[in-house]
């Protein structure tokens, strides 16, 4: 494996922060959970926004690429009220809610 899980983690959250054009400032909301390797060519990276249970699940492969098709995965549904979005920068919010809504 050439990566390690480290660079793993910065490549996925680098790709999120990329698909969601979102600033540098607002990227600090968002926290690389865990990073696993799969096999020997690619890893599993967990990316959360601090505080709230809704994760973001990224295939990371040896090549440096990630899977686009990555997984959401949030116990809140989009039916839920979202007081727990209220203190977020309206991006972010928006982006969960989003991905909420989607499931």
């Amino acid at each position: 494996m050439l990566l390690s899980a480290k660079e793993a983690g910065k490549i996925a959250l680098d790709f999120l922060v990329e698909e969601w054009n979102i600033s540098e400032e607002e990227e600090e909301w968002f926290v690389v959970f865990s990073s696993r390797m799969l096999g020997p060519y690619w890893y599993v990276v967990e990316i959360c926004v601090e505080g709230l249970p809704d994760r973001w699940f990224i295939q990371v492969y040896d090549t440096g690429e990630c899977d686009p098709n990555y997984t959401f995965s949030s116990p809140i549904r989009g039916s839920d009220r979202y007081i727990d979005l209220k203190q977020l920068p309206p991006i972010i919010a928006e982006i969960l809610v989003s991905e909420r809504n989607s499931r």
